[in-house]
């Protein structure tokens, strides 16, 4: 016969184990809040703008030829930009304890589908350093650019700012509990259903029904043990009960 299960038999289950749920939700979220707040290094992010434009003279129109290799040759300077010709200027300027290879992962170039402005964005555990890094990144590149590529096309758009309130994109808490408040209770639930399948006991009538699918005739209850009288109590009960021929209380 085909077990089918109902929404009322689910919802015992999870009453049923409802406080293992809460439990491991709250564990998820005080490790999650712990990990968050006192072990992950806060990180911060700065980021500058160049432009990338060729330099025009008088018999040049500002043309969409002339944008597109703008555009093509950003995808150039990405590269460059992070590549030790440029990143070894950068630390020796900054005094960086660091290599090369190091600084370029926390550089990320990104510009805009057909755009010529590029954005040179850092990422560091000191939101000061973060920022001189961008400024001077674009600053040596702006200056390496024509020796490189014999070419004078880039300029500085915008300069990276310190905020005096510099605020951490990484880690986020409050994102990281609710994402572990949301994981707790997945696993709860989920553990829930595990153990209830797990369980093969019988418990009630029900699931005797269930196993031998057939009705049940009867129901044995469980008989509580009777308290022993002391000699005392039973000499005591002696003297009140009445013998044959008398009357209660004579």
């Amino acid at each position: 016969m085909e077990e089918t299960i109902s929404l009322r038999e689910l919802f015992a289950v999870l009453r049923k184990r409802l406080w293992l749920i809460v439990l491991i939700t709250i564990i998820a979220a005080t490790v999650s809040a712990v990990i968050s707040f006192f072990v992950l290094t806060p990180v911060y992010q700065s980021k500058t703008q160049i432009l990338i434009n060729q330099a025009k003279n008088d018999q040049q129109l500002y043309n969409n030829q002339a944008i597109q290799t703008n555009v093509q040759l950003i995808n150039t300077y990405n590269d460059i930009i992070k590549s030790p010709a440029i990143l070894d200027k950068v630390i020796k300027e900054l005094t960086l304890d660091r290599s090369a290879q190091s600084l370029s992962s926390q550089i990320q170039v990104s510009n805009a589908q057909n755009s010529q402005v590029a954005q040179i964005i850092v990422q560091d555990t000191s939101a000061k350093r973060a920022t001189d890094i961008a400024n001077t990144t674009a600053s040596v590149f702006q200056k390496e650019v024509p020796k490189i590529m014999n070419v004078d096309n880039v300029s500085v758009l915008s300069k990276a700012t310190l905020a005096q309130s510099a605020s951490p994109i990484k880690p986020q808490p409050f994102l990281n509990v609710a994402i572990a408040i949301v994981v707790g209770l997945m696993v709860g639930v989920g553990l829930s259903f595990l153990l209830e399948y797990l369980d093969n006991t019988l418990k009630t009538e029900q699931d005797i029904e269930k196993l031998l699918e057939l009705p049940v005739m009867g129901i044995v209850t469980t008989i509580k043990d009777v308290p022993r009288v002391s000699n005392v109590q039973q000499a005591d009960l002696n003297a009140r009960v009445p013998q044959r021929g008398e009357k209660f209380g004579s």
